[in-house]
Formats: C-alpha cells, structure tokens, sequence
C-alpha cells in the first residue's frame, strides 16, 4: 500500500466536506498538472493520503482512502489525459500537522510537501507517513 498527500484549499473544497460526503465519498477534480495526474494514476484502491489544507491553515488535518482508481475526467476537452480518483474520509488526525512543524522536523527535510510545495498530489514515503501520525497523535 502507498501513501500520498492531497492538498485543498479549505474554501473550495474542506476536510469537513470531505467527512460530510461520508462513505461515498467524493471525486477529486480540478487537477491540470501532468506529475500531480501520474501520481493520481498511481493510486491505488484501499491507499492512504493525507488531506492538507492549503492557502489557509497549511496543514495535515486528516486522512483519506482511495475508493476509486483513477478514471477519465468527465469535464475534461476530448483527448485531454485528465483523471479524477474517488476518496472517502477515513479519520481526522488528533493533532492537525502543520507545514512549519514539518519544515522544522530534519527527517522531513526531503518531504516532497517541503521540496514541490506546488504540487497538489504528492507521494508520502513510508518513513513520512509514520513520523507525521506519530506528530499528530495517532
């Protein structure tokens, strides 16, 4: 199994509408940068990914499974190669994580949140993922 990192920003698209939308989940859309699309790709059913607020908040605040694999946009133009994958809230972390704490913890330091801050769909090693749950509580 991987572990990704997702980022939205909180007036567009939240991690309380994301628990709202329950166990259907939702699809994620908007993509349009062709790394962040190969990541999506990537995903796997039953992977894990961070949900990170962006623009406002600049942290980690919960956890969400790949429900659906990646899957033609439906708005994209024709023979655009834009997918949208479907996750369901699986558990807010105890302890939101911020970007300034990760940026201060030197394990961290190679992070792709720190090293394509841009990139809205990153991977997250495995090192990663259980240093920033460890940070967060669980």
């Amino acid at each position: 199994m991987a572990h990704w990192l997702i980022k939205s920003e909180p007036f567009k698209w939240s991690w309380d509408q994301q628990v709202a939308a329950g166990a259907k989940g939702t699809h994620w859309d908007g993509v349009r940068n062709h790394l962040a699309k190969l990541n999506m790709m990537k995903m796997k059913l039953g992977d894990t990914v961070f949900f990170y607020h962006s623009n406002e908040g600049l942290e980690i605040v919960g956890i969400v499974e790949v429900i659906r694999e990646a899957y033609p946009d439906p708005t994209a133009n024709p023979g655009e190669p834009w997918v949208w994958v479907d996750f369901a809230a699986a558990k807010p972390l105890p302890r939101p994580v911020s970007l300034k704490e990760i940026k201060a913890t030197p394990a961290l330091a190679k992070m792709s949140l720190i090293t394509s801050m841009r990139l809205s769909v990153q991977p997250v090693l495995d090192e990663e993922w259980a240093l920033i749950t460890k940070m967060s509580g669980l």
